[in-house]
């Protein structure tokens, strides 16, 4: 039962019918796991945060450089230094103290990656290498957990959500099939991206997630490329590859 000051807080939410009190006592009893606390990191924890999910783990085994700040909103000067996950946890405690917020200063790696997944209600992949993405994919489709995945590189962004308790999602192997990425090396370390971009696509992130907890409206499907330099937005459809090495064979 929600007091007087929660309603208050999550009024302008509670009054969308789609949501109601219903969506939002769901979205307080739901665990977000956001692997990342970067560019897209930092936009999604905070509205994830804002939102009132009632659980959040961000994971990241970086520290925050000055070069960061230009677009990692969730940090700031005093903050260099200090690890990612722990600085972005304390900007979202800072935002939302009603929400759990558990901070992760590490690498998350097979195991303890795939028993975190299956702890979650959705996971955000707010990473920037092919193989951090691979091993995310894996252990989501391994758990069952819908993924919500996103990237940003220059002046150009994406989005596309793999949830194996669709039959006919793919998942992100299926879109970036092992072996063929030739952009393994891009970050934006090395190729630049320019600021509100990862904004976009975070906020985006964030807005997949609070549906997916909430159990409303129509869950994005198939991908989503943004030009950032036009801003203009396409829409592909992606077929599930039945020859995927992930989900080839059965979520558990």
């Amino acid at each position: 039962m929600m007091d007087d000051l929660t309603l208050l807080r999550y009024s302008r939410q509670i009054m969308l019918d789609e949501v109601d009190i219903e969506g939002q006592e769901r979205l307080q009893a739901a665990h977000a796991l956001i692997i990342g606390a970067g560019g897209l990191g930092s936009p999604a924890a905070l509205y994830l945060a804002a939102s009132g999910v009632g659980r959040i783990t961000i994971a990241d085994a970086d520290v925050v450089e000055l070069s960061n700040l230009q677009r990692q909103i969730a940090h700031g000067e005093a903050d260099l230094d200090r690890n990612k996950a722990a600085s972005a946890a304390a900007s979202m405690a800072a935002l939302n103290p009603t929400c759990e917020i558990v901070a992760l200063e590490r690498y998350l790696e097979a195991e303890e990656l795939t028993r975190l997944a299956a702890t979650a209600d959705v996971v955000l992949d707010c990473t920037d290498r092919f193989s951090s993405r691979y091993a995310i994919n894996a252990a989501c489709w391994q758990a069952g957990v819908a993924l919500v995945s996103g990237a940003a590189i220059r002046f150009s962004g994406q989005l596309a959500v793999f949830d194996p308790r669709v039959p006919e999602s793919p998942c992100y192997a299926c879109l970036y099939p092992p072996g063929d990425s030739a952009d393994e090396a891009l970050s934006c370390a090395e190729s630049g991206v320019i600021s509100p971009l990862v904004g976009v696509i975070g906020a985006f992130q964030a807005l997949e997630a609070v549906k997916i907890a909430s159990r409303i409206g129509r869950v994005h499907q198939g991908l989503s490329t943004f030009d950032a330099l036009s801003g203009r937005w396409r829409h592909f459809q992606v077929p599930r590859d039945p020859a995927c090495p992930v989900c080839g064979k059965p979520a558990i």
